[in-house]
């Protein structure tokens, strides 16, 4: 089975929202576009063409986030490149091996029988990733630590703009209630109209 792409996004929408602009095309809706998308993110990690380390069922998500750093290192006999702070997908994006634990979280409603074990497994297995507030922003195995080359890089920032996303989404998971305060505010439905979104709950 070959992975087309995957790039970790969370939409806001719950199921049934979709894009009156995509006439003419198989029209998915926002909810079960991101579903397919966690599940495209495991796959890749599954099948891991680059070799990456940690890669597989547990050890998943990429998207924008925090990297090891723009630089070449010979590992194994492979010259790999890392990048920093970057927008990462697969197979047309940046991958360097470094995942984003939030990017996980953030898919819980959409696929929770798969995000959980996953976020189980990094706080089990790489308990360096659990900072004060929550995961760290992402981490590398593949990238070599100085002191333990097991360990790989972990990144030492939280960023808000990837915590906002785990606080809805968990609360979705657990409750719907964002999605069900979103649903209820006047302003958000008629814009979203205005904009051609219809079906679902619009």
């Amino acid at each position: 089975m070959k992975v087309k792409a995957a790039h970790q996004q969370q939409h806001a929408y719950p199921a049934g929202v979709s894009d009156a602009r995509l006439d003419g095309l198989q029209r998915v809706d926002y909810f079960e576009n991101s579903r397919r998308a966690t599940y495209v993110q495991q796959e890749y990690a599954i099948q891991n063409p680059l070799e990456c380390a940690g890669y597989g069922p547990y050890f998943w998500g990429l998207t924008t986030s925090d990297g090891p750093g723009w630089i070449t290192r010979r590992l194994d006999g492979i010259d790999r490149s890392f990048v920093d702070y970057i927008a990462r997908g697969a197979p047309y994006g940046a991958d360097d091996g470094t995942v984003a634990p939030w990017a996980v979280l953030a898919s819980l409603p959409f696929a929770p029988e798969i995000a959980l074990p996953t976020v189980r497994h990094f706080q089990d297995v790489y308990p360096a990733i659990t900072g004060e507030y929550c995961f760290r922003c992402s981490f590398n195995r593949s990238f070599p630590n100085a002191t333990d080359a097991d360990a790989g890089w972990t990144s030492t920032y939280h960023f808000g703009i990837n915590l906002g996303p785990v606080v809805l989404m968990c609360e979705n998971h657990r409750s719907g209630l964002s999605w069900r305060l979103m649903r209820g505010c006047g302003y958000v439905v008629a814009g979203l109209r205005r904009a051609g979104f219809t079906n679902g709950w619009l």
